[in-house]
């Protein structure tokens, strides 16, 4: 019985039958793209981190720069051009077996309003599903998340919030992020790394209870350094709650 029916076909009796990430097939939030934001700084440092990933079994890699008013103002030729830098050194060191695509993380402020005003090309993934990554401030609720919302379903795009459940003014608040996903069409982004209680134990409670709720669209490992992809595999693969999460009808296999 191949590993795949193993998971999928009966329910695995313990987290040991874990051992990589292949069943996911694509990553659809990483910050490898070399010297673009507070990821890999180096083509070099690229390389590490995506021979780390391919080794949890991943073997397409939609790299998301982050894009963040006048501190990350990468635009679409930028980030298009350091993915072609990677490309042609990932088939120079023998790493071509894994697909490299990107889009970007956009961050929820005034410069993203501007440009879905007027029309910028935005950075999707997922073909013609449009589907537009976003953040939002961890601490302090955006005024205009609604509005921005509207604006990029009325433009085509399927928005998708990243880590919802690292946003601390949201704790207390899960009927909101339900709100968001069921009634305003948010697709729900958790970061496979929150598991494991890396960014807080508030963190891994909300994500524990996405998953709960069925609420989970996407994982991604939102790698920007080894420590990530390291957390990855000695101490998020272990999870029981891992076992859960692949038991959702998850987007990323259809990326």
């Amino acid at each position: 019985m191949s590993f795949l029916q193993r998971l999928f076909g009966r329910k695995p009796t313990s987290p040991a039958t874990l051992t990589g990430l292949g069943t996911l097939a694509a990553d659809m939030h990483s910050h490898l793209l070399p010297g673009l934001d507070d990821g890999a700084e180096t083509v070099e440092h690229s390389l590490h981190l995506l021979r780390a990933l391919r080794d949890l079994g991943f073997r397409k890699l939609i790299m998301t720069p982050h894009i963040m008013g006048d501190f990350y103002k990468n635009t679409p030729e930028g980030i298009r051009a350091a993915l072609a830098l990677l490309r042609e050194a990932a088939a120079q060191a023998g790493l071509a077996d894994v697909a490299l695509e990107c889009a970007a993380e956009y961050y929820l402020d005034e410069f993203l309003g501007y440009k879905l005003a007027d029309g910028t090309e935005m950075l999707t993934f997922g073909g013609d599903k449009r589907y537009l990554l976003f953040e939002t401030s961890y601490m302090n609720e955006p005024l205009n998340l609604f509005e921005i919302i509207f604006e990029m379903k009325a433009q085509g795009y399927s928005p998708v919030l990243a880590h919802p459940e690292r946003y601390t003014y949201l704790y207390g608040r899960f009927d909101e992020i339900e709100q968001l996903r069921n009634n305003h069409g948010v697709l729900m982004q958790v970061n496979l790394n929150s598991l494991a209680g890396y960014y807080s134990s508030a963190a891994k409670k909300v994500a524990e209870q996405l998953i709960d709720g069925g609420l989970v669209d996407f994982v991604g490992t939102d790698t920007h350094h080894l420590r990530h992809t390291e957390t990855l595999s000695r101490r998020v693969l272990p999870q029981p709650y891992m076992q859960k999460l692949l038991q959702l009808p998850l987007l990323n296999q259809t990326l």
